[in-house]
């Protein structure tokens, strides 16, 4: 009779402006996820400054960790392995959470774990339901916008990135030039839901064939439309040009996913990152995929969509079964390239 024992991961996450713990068991199940958001603090600034986030990180870390422990029960003595995020993000932001995982892990002699951030997001899936493999990941968020091949768990295949804005960093230089609050994400998805698609903008479809994505002539499309406009005297509504810009953006997404996956002969596509929280692009993706009954479309909760650790404490399992490791001299890695984790 098998009695394999639980297995509980404590995460840790502070990549960019959320300060993050949580406890995991067995890659699955979340047992506390605790986040605390800065937004607040950086809306001012209309995006997050390094500075001031690596400060409240400093400042959370520790409330956070208690927390999370709180929340699941346990103590320091239940915990097989602690998982970090080790990169990509901000340097500063990143230090803090590897400095307060190396430091547990040394002085509580638990195995530590170093995380990549993305596939942290698309671990994210498997807290919903299981990864059947081969999978597809469409990854969208404010600084990357990939399309990640899994043949098995841990295995990253990036077939094609983003040339030059990510997606969710468009969204956020758009809704900038519009006026609008950041993060300007859920701003423009929120307009866009009561707009029409009648302001002609561009799709960089990129070469034949291509997987690779590129946001910046539609950004500057978009501000020179607003010019052009202002010039003129003329108005546009804010709703309908949040919806162009919308579609533009969703087509291409959604069309190359959908290429790549038949391309690839996938059983399931996971959306993963920030920009999955948009209500246009999950519902574009459940329309496209509804066609294909032979692939399952996994989209993650509201909640597991932004950062959270439980996300690092599903990815860091996977990578903890495989038998990494890290150690002391880990460090923060802001370029961390997701094929070498």
């Amino acid at each position: 009779m098998n009695h394999k024992k639980d297995l509980y991961i404590l995460g840790i996450e502070t990549s960019c402006d959320e300060t993050a713990a949580a406890i995991v068991k067995n890659g699955t199940d979340i047992v506390s996820n605790v986040v605390a958001s800065q937004i607040e603090s950086h809306k001012r600034f209309g995006g997050v400054v390094p500075e001031i986030a690596s400060r409240h990180h400093v400042e959370q870390i520790t409330i956070v960790l208690e927390e999370a422990f709180a929340q699941a029960d346990m103590t320091f003595d239940d915990i097989d392995a602690i998982a970090v995020t080790e990169g990509p993000g901000l340097v500063g932001a990143l230090l803090i959470g590897v400095n307060a995982a190396k430091a547990l892990s040394f002085a509580r002699g638990i195995p530590l774990v170093g995380v990549h951030h993305i596939a942290g997001h698309i671990y994210a899936n498997r807290l919903v339901q299981d990864i059947q493999f081969p999978a597809l990941a469409l990854v969208v968020s404010g600084g990357h916008t990939e399309l990640v091949y899994m043949k098995e768990h841990g295995s990253f295949e990036v077939i094609g990135e983003t040339l030059d804005d990510a997606a969710g960093e468009a969204y956020d230089k758009v809704a900038r030039t519009m006026g609008l609050p950041y993060p300007g994400g859920p701003h423009i998805d929120k307009l866009a839901q009561k707009g029409e698609a009648n302001v002609p903008l561009p799709r960089a479809w990129l070469e034949e064939g291509s997987y690779h994505f590129s946001f910046s002539g539609l950004k500057s499309a978009v501000i020179n439309t607003l010019h052009n406009a202002s010039q003129k005297g003329e108005t546009i509504a804010p709703e309908d040009l949040s919806a162009s810009f919308q579609e533009s953006v969703i087509d291409v997404l959604v069309t190359k996913t959908e290429r790549a996956a038949n391309a690839y002969g996938v059983k399931q596509v996971l959306l993963a990152g920030g920009v999955a929280a948009n209500k246009g692009l999950r519902a574009a993706l459940e329309k496209t995929f509804s066609s294909h009954p032979e692939i399952e479309l996994l989209i993650p909760p509201l909640s597991l969509c932004t950062d959270n650790a439980a996300m690092i404490a599903a990815a860091g399992t996977v990578a903890f079964e495989k038998g990494i490791r890290g150690k002391y001299d880990m460090n923060g890695q802001p370029g961390l390239d997701l094929t070498s984790y």
